[in-house]
């Protein structure tokens, strides 16, 4: 039988109708829907299934989330392990993880139940913190991992090197690994550059770096990035998308490299990443002078 697990923001009440009502198309359809324990209780909808947390997503087709990009996030740490497919439902605000938007949800269920959908994999980044040589954190991101300072007062002092040959040391606020996903949220806000979320690779952002060099970068997906804090009294965190977070002592190295496992995004139409780029930002794509009225030449 096949079976989708949704995962909604079950806070606000718009997004529990928006799913009840999803959940019913894909039940009449004879599709098992799969809920979370500590969403189910928003729901009230037949044909559903309360399953295990920590296996839920094992043996679906897919995962269809509906809210923001935390949604999304948090609906990935379930899709990831289990190589299942995400489908996201934007209700958040620009929300570029998503797929498709509320008034489209019915077609896009419809979608799931034809099977007339792609999947593609989007890059990862695994990143451990070392200590004296032994690992004692790790994590993974689908946008970036984030090494910040704890200390306002004062700017962190760290050594960058990628595949172990060093390359920048400067005092910064922070720094961030990025995938080509995760160029279009805290790496854009820190100055990156955007980057197509097929390209193979990764993007280093120094934030707020006190140094004459301090341009963010892109390595090859086989590259490993080392960060070691300088400093032996100054501790900073590690930030995995913002919802993980994990001590970084003085001393420590942050390494940081292609995630052992991908991602995988359901896409419906045929719509590229330039358009969604215009879509998202509201970007002009007529030149000032194209979208002006001539002038009058009788005035």
């Amino acid at each position: 039988m096949r079976a989708i697990l949704v995962v909604a923001h079950t806070s606000r009440r718009q997004i529990v109708t928006l799913a009840e009502r999803a959940i019913e198309q894909l039940a009449v359809a004879g599709i098992e829907v799969r809920l979370l324990p500590d969403e189910a209780g928003a729901f009230h909808a037949a044909g559903t299934r309360v399953v295990d947390s920590a296996t839920a997503a094992e043996g679906c087709e897919l995962v269809l989330a509906l809210g923001g990009d935390g949604t999304f996030l948090r609906a990935a740490e379930l899709a990831r392990p289990a190589g299942v497919p995400m489908l996201g439902v934007n209700l958040g605000h620009v929300g570029f993880l998503a797929e498709t938007e509320p008034q489209n949800l019915h077609d896009a269920v419809d979608a799931i139940v034809t099977g007339h959908y792609e999947v593609e994999e989007r890059v990862t980044v695994d990143a451990e913190v070392i200590l004296d040589g032994v690992v004692t954190e790790s994590a993974w991101a689908l946008n970036e991992a984030s090494i910040e300072r704890t200390n306002r007062e004062r700017m962190l002092e760290i050594a960058v090197a990628v595949d172990e040959r060093p390359l920048l040391r400067f005092g910064c606020d922070g720094l961030l690994c990025s995938t080509p996903t995760g160029s279009t949220a805290y790496a854009f806000s820190a100055g990156g550059p955007i980057i197509w979320p097929n390209v193979d690779a990764m993007l280093v952002v120094p934030n707020a770096a006190h140094a004459l060099f301090a341009r963010p970068f892109v390595v090859a997906p086989s590259c490993v990035v080392d960060v070691d804090l300088v400093s032996p009294d100054h501790a900073a965190v590690l930030s995995c998308d913002g919802r993980r977070s994990m001590p970084v002592p003085p001393g420590a190295r942050v390494r940081m490299r292609r995630g052992a496992l991908s991602v995988k995004v359901v896409r419906l139409r045929d719509v590229g990443f330039t358009e969604r780029l215009v879509s998202k930002f509201q970007l002009p794509v007529r030149s000032l002078r194209e979208a002006s009225p001539p002038p009058d030449v009788d005035a």
